[in-house]
């Protein structure tokens, strides 16, 4: 666990090739919807890198944040190490309204990669997706990202039985949606890949927004309906984060309620949207934790 994570860091120089928009022909990028989104409209701008100079770097480094998605995709990467069969379905934040799509995605991917997970990184629609039920679009992408990933399970060399979800920001947010939307589809059924189950078989929630009402009391949002079902989770936020820690603390007690197995990380330190990028702060080695935690469910093998 501490060795890939090591190995994932002492090799950032080589990975940050891989973190770049759009990504190359290594990395084939499957459309979700054969015949396009549905309820897309028409002439919308083309995406782009809506960066600016006022916008924030993070560990010194600027973020790629596309914007206009109006053509969602999964891009397949493939895993570096021994492939254990287990794959993550990985959706980027930004609030959706962009994709902080290196920052939370492809070197999201590397990582993955590197512990032989394959990596699935969902572009879906922004801005005005979501959240649910709000807008809908982000989580129609997200249910058929996760049927069309159990539908591909033979030909990407996945184990259809440990596909999870992996989301930071609004991309948490949607990554728990779908971990408790998924005894019906909510749009109209466009192929075989609809009839599998969309319920992932574990979730990742990296600083999350979105789960708590504001307000002084801790009150957990009706839009993310936890049920026994709801697949195991791990929850990680910082407690100065400005989008409020008590999105993880509400979800993590909305998951404890229904009894469904969850870890809680909260650091004292890490504000929000630092990603995998390494500081000094504790909370940027929360990968080991989730590796860890992986193990300890099955999902990843023992460590001799």
């Amino acid at each position: 666990m501490r060795a890939s994570f090591a190995l994932f860091l002492l090799s950032s120089l080589a990975a940050l090739a891989q973190s770049s928009w759009p990504p190359g022909a290594s990395h084939p990028a499957f459309p979700l919807w054969p015949h396009g989104a549905p309820g897309i409209a028409p002439n919308l701008p083309p995406e782009s890198d809506i960066h600016s100079p006022n916008d924030r770097d993070v560990a010194g480094r600027p973020v790629f944040r596309l914007g206009n998605v109006s053509d969602p995709s999964i891009t397949l990467y493939a895993p570096t190490a021994p492939a254990n069969g287990a794959a993550v379905l990985v959706f980027p934040g930004g609030g959706y309204r962009i994709l902080a799509i290196d920052l939370e995605g492809t070197e999201v991917c590397s990582w993955l990669t590197s512990s032989g997970i394959t990596c699935l990184l969902v572009k879906y629609r922004v801005p005005g997706t979501g959240p649910y039920p709000v807008g809908a679009a982000a989580l129609q992408d997200a249910q058929r990202a996760v049927g069309l990933a159990r539908s591909h399970a033979s030909d990407w060399h996945i184990d259809p039985n440990k596909i999870g979800v992996l989301g930071f920001s609004a991309g948490a947010h949607l990554a728990a949606a779908v971990s408790t939307h998924f005894d019906r589809r909510i749009y109209p059924t466009v192929d075989a890949a609809d009839a599998l189950s969309c319920r992932p078989d574990f979730q990742v929630v990296v600083y999350p927004g979105y789960l708590a009402v504001p307000g002084p009391t801790l009150t957990f949002t009706a839009d993310i309906p936890v049920t026994a079902q709801t697949p195991p989770a791990i929850v990680i936020q910082a407690e100065d984060d400005p989008v409020r820690v008590e999105n993880a603390v509400a979800y993590f007690m909305a998951l404890k309620s229904a009894k469904v197995p969850a870890e809680l990380h909260i650091y004292a330190q890490g504000g929000h949207g630092y990603g995998l990028r390494r500081t000094a702060l504790p909370i940027t080695t929360w990968p080991s934790a989730v590796e860890t935690w992986l193990r300890t469910i099955g999902i990843l093998p023992q460590q001799n």
